[in-house]
């Protein structure tokens, strides 16, 4: 069965937006993933369609009802695989979290807007909440996209080179090491050449592999001292 993503959104409209485009949007057509998109204004209770409130205790913004969003996830109850709010204070996205994700039946994704949905809906529905990173979107719904195409980048037939997969940042712990294409030697806007690395170009393999490592060594201990601290740890440095 194709990977299948539930989004819940009070703005059906943005998707699949991005998704439907480039890679994603080639799998889509493929049948290598299958999107839906459910309204959560659909589910709300009374003549003007209000899907929120004033919170309690005070404070500005608005709090999206627990009863409307519980209905709405009633309505995709059989839906495979978790359900995500993506929150700012959820645990922060990372690639094995996308690998664990594609490699199940789907998601199901609430896009919160507001000051975000009641507590208790959270609670009951047992709902793991996700984040991109340590700032605040208008909604969640970017973040479902970008989650979303995290996940689908993974599958099975979405990639047009599954082994480019194995040399990406994060997957064996470090970032990925510099590109390079022709022309080898380019002139930059300020007159300075600037030449391809020489053992690219030398089609020794070995070398070219043990190059590649190197810099992704070097870029990770500079850029990314938390990874490359967890890489050592591991004992990847002395195994390569």
């Amino acid at each position: 069965m194709s990977w299948r993503a539930t989004v819940l959104t009070l703005f059906p409209e943005m998707f699949p937006g991005p998704l439907g485009a480039s890679l994603p949007g080639k799998a889509l057509e493929k049948g290598v993933w299958l999107m839906e998109t459910l309204d959560i204004r659909e589910f709300a209770r009374n003549k003007h369609r209000s899907v929120d409130d004033t919170p309690f205790g005070g404070g500005a913004g608005m709090v999206m009802r627990p009863d409307v969003v519980d209905a709405a996830l009633g309505a995709v109850a059989d839906r495979p695989g978790p359900v995500i709010y993506l929150s700012p204070r959820g645990r922060k996205l990372d690639q094995p979290m996308a690998r664990d994700l594609a490699d199940g039946p789907g998601v199901t994704l609430l896009c919160g807007r507001y000051e975000g949905v009641d507590q208790r809906v959270i609670d009951s529905r047992r709902i793991v909440e996700v984040s991109l990173g340590d700032f605040v979107l208008s909604g969640g719904e970017p973040a479902a996209m970008a989650l979303i195409d995290a996940c689908v980048r993974l599958l099975p037939g979405a990639m047009g080179s599954e082994e480019s997969l194995d040399e990406e940042s994060f997957e064996r712990g470090l970032l990925e090491y510099p590109h390079y294409t022709r022309p080898q030697a380019w002139i930059d806007h300020e007159g300075v050449e600037r030449v391809v690395p020489e053992v690219l170009t030398s089609g020794h393999h070995e070398k070219v592999r043990r190059w590649r490592r190197a810099e992704a060594e070097r870029i990770t201990a500079e850029r990314r001292p938390d990874l490359w601290s967890a890489y050592v740890a591991a004992g990847e440095k002395d195994r390569n």
